[in-house]
């Protein structure tokens, strides 16, 4: 019987395959952070020369103020900052979010808010050099199909460009393409998605002439993948799946042979060909809530979840199949210090994984081995925001918009502790020499 929803708290030439496997990418060495979790999915910049300390007066070369809430992520290309974001208005007669149906039950979350107002989802483009507004484009107005978590936004999931357009979306209420301009080429929906109540936060992937979307909803009985072309948002393949409700961004990674869609679930792991729909392998899935994105490396794919049970596993690539609990493609497993919302971080030879409060742990990625546990801060943090690395050390941004600065490695090191006074739940991003970070009302850019 698959694991329902819970109560309201609701990973020779065999080796030489393996080797050749990598992250899907624009060109790491672009400069750019095009999308979720930058040119790969990975987390990881190869940027140089970052400042390792900043506040207010030092290492901050601009702020700018940001109209509506949101926690995507910036995304850069060339000279150009994409973002989203939603301006909640006034509550209007008669709107309500959809009814979710729990194990034969009406069920509400405590926490989930938003459907009874008016609703502005927008995108934004800033000059990265100065911060300046170039442009600001609505892309939706109106009510909403679901709430979202009160602590969250309805612009949650991360932009994602190629260079010629920016692709948004925002769940129910569409995914929207726009030129550098800020013109409008199209829109579509992928039709109603019920989330919990929770919102959306999958963000879209490219993949040669597709955007793709996983969109699990409530049950999983009507859960979905789903492609679009990219030069006009017609429909390229759609798969069903029997995922409940995940807040997930599926990754790519492309080996010698194929390329895989690499996506997380309570009920089932898939791999998928991003090019049809067609699924590589599955294997049992975490019995939690899937919202972590899965990181690969050394020929593995890592997916993790961490609440209500803290599961984590790593898969040999270029596996096909059914993978049962003994299936020699599955390499390792690792069971605690997973945080609930924070995605794992893949950097040289080590896997890294925080509790929500900023505890970590670090694995040698290719076996599992434990390196060190319990290693902490140097004060008491919570965490949204997912960790990114540069320069051989790993940054992790709080929700009070401390950035501790970790040195990557078998020993754990905080090397600086960084403010911006201001909240932060939006991952950073590192492009050109310079960091960005989302703030609860400005953007900020730091470099030296």
């Amino acid at each position: 019987m698959r694991k329902r929803w819970s109560t309201p708290q609701l990973y020779a030439a065999v080796l030489f395959l393996l080797a050749g496997w990598q992250t899907i990418t624009a060109g790491p060495k672009d400069g750019n952070w095009p999308q979720w979790r930058g040119s790969d999915g990975s987390g990881v910049s190869i940027e140089t020369n970052l400042p390792v300390e900043w506040s207010a007066s030092k290492n901050l070369k601009w702020k700018t103020p940001l109209s509506g809430s949101g926690h995507s992520s910036p995304i850069v290309w060339g000279n150009r900052i994409f973002l989203t974001a939603e301006i909640e208005g006034d509550v209007v007669a008669g709107a309500q979010a959809v009814k979710h149906i729990i194990e034969g039950s009406e069920y509400k979350h405590p926490d989930a808010v938003g459907a009874d107002r008016q609703h502005t989802f927008k995108i934004i483009c800033l000059d990265r050099d100065s911060g300046k507004m170039l442009w600001e484009q609505t892309a939706y107005e109106g009510t909403v199909f679901d709430d979202r978590h009160r602590k969250s936004s309805h612009a949650a999931p991360t932009p994602a460009t190629d260079g010629k357009y920016v692709f948004a979306y925002f769940g129910t209420e569409g995914l929207y393409c726009y030129d550098f301009k800020g013109k409008l080429i199209w829109k579509t929906s992928p039709g109603p998605i019920a989330t919990v109540g929770m919102g959306t936060a999958t963000s879209p992937v490219l993949f040669e002439d597709y955007v793709i979307l996983q969109c699990d909803e409530d049950s999983g009985e009507k859960s979905f993948m789903v492609a679009y072309h990219k030069k006009n948002g017609k429909e390229a393949w759609k798969m069903p799946r029997q995922v409940q409700a995940s807040w997930t961004t599926p990754l790519l990674v492309r080996g010698p042979q194929r390329a895989e869609l690499i996506t997380s679930g309570n009920e089932l792991i898939i791999s998928y060909d991003p090019k049809t729909g067609k699924e590589w392998w599955r294997t049992k899935g975490h019995e939690s809530n899937a919202i972590a994105s899965p990181v690969t490396g050394h020929g593995l794919a890592i997916i993790s979840a961490g609440f209500p049970l803290k599961r984590m596993l790593a898969v040999k690539l270029g596996a096909s199949g059914e993978l049962d609990s003994l299936n020699a493609n599955i390499v390792w497993r690792y069971n605690k210090g997973i945080a609930y919302v924070p995605s794992g971080i893949l950097y040289g030879d080590y896997m890294y994984v925080m509790t929500d409060r900023g505890i970590l742990t670090c694995l040698e990625a290719k076996t599992g081995k434990v390196i060190y546990e319990g290693a902490r801060l140097p004060i008491p943090a919570t965490f949204t925001a997912s960790p990114v690395a540069c320069e051989g050390k790993l940054l992790l941004t709080s929700e009070d918009g401390d950035t501790f600065v970790v040195k990557a490695g078998p020993q754990h090191e905080v090397l600086a502790t960084n403010s911006i006074e201001e909240p932060v739940f939006a991952s950073p991003a590192i492009a050109n020499g310079m960091i960005f970070i989302r703030g609860e009302k400005n953007l900020y850019c730091i470099g030296r």
